[in-house]
């Protein structure tokens, strides 16, 4: 048995079609608008965003300095120390500013040293302590996976608002087709007798 050969006809919402209404060529516009939206839109908002992340970072990795800091207090192996999941506990230290002034403060830890012990502390420009800022490695991963959430957040909002418009031409044409049926319907039947 011979298979017959299937057309496929490429833009065939804007071709001449009899059965072509208006709403079918909004349509078409709408998919074309939405999915060229969500091709350049997503990419440029994502590449935006990875670019901000990444100098937002950098800035960072160059506001913040380590620093030596000696510990005031010995750190117990075991007891009383609340310990974080790495291990790490939060103990007074002492260190100098870029000023020069000394200041106290708390930050965190092995645990196990003992008082005088000198350990490696980060801080801001004005000399209050900060966690360490990510390295390049590890911003540029952060950057790559922000600007993938912000590409695919685009494109999950615009496909839904392309939805949400397609859902109200179907409504508008379920609508028109019924108001046609109720003028053409009646002239179709007829009486059995």
């Amino acid at each position: 048995m011979a298979h017959g050969k299937r057309t496929k006809k490429w833009f065939w919402r804007w071709r001449n079609n009899p059965l072509r209404r208006r709403d079918d060529i909004a349509e078409a516009w709408i998919i074309l608008a939405l999915w060229a939206l969500v091709a350049v839109g997503g990419t440029v908002v994502g590449l935006v965003t990875a670019h901000a992340t990444d100098e937002t970072l950098a800035q960072l990795r160059t506001d913040r300095r380590s620093t030596h800091a000696v510990l005031v207090t010995d750190v117990p192996k075991r007891g009383s120390a609340v310990r974080l999941s790495d291990g790490k506990v939060s103990v007074t230290v002492r260190w100098t500013t870029p000023d020069g002034s000394a200041r106290t403060g708390r930050t965190l830890v092995d645990t196990g040293l003992k008082a005088g012990t000198r350990v490696v502390v980060w801080q801001d420009g004005h000399g209050a302590l900060v966690t360490a800022p990510p390295s390049a490695g590890e911003a540029a991963v952060e950057a790559g996976a922000l600007g993938t959430a912000a590409g695919l957040a685009l494109t999950g909002a615009v496909l839904g608002v392309g939805a949400v418009v397609r859902w109200r031409l179907d409504r508008q044409r379920v609508d028109r087709w019924g108001r046609e049926w109720d003028l053409v319907g009646p002239q179709w039947g007829h009486r059995t007798g």
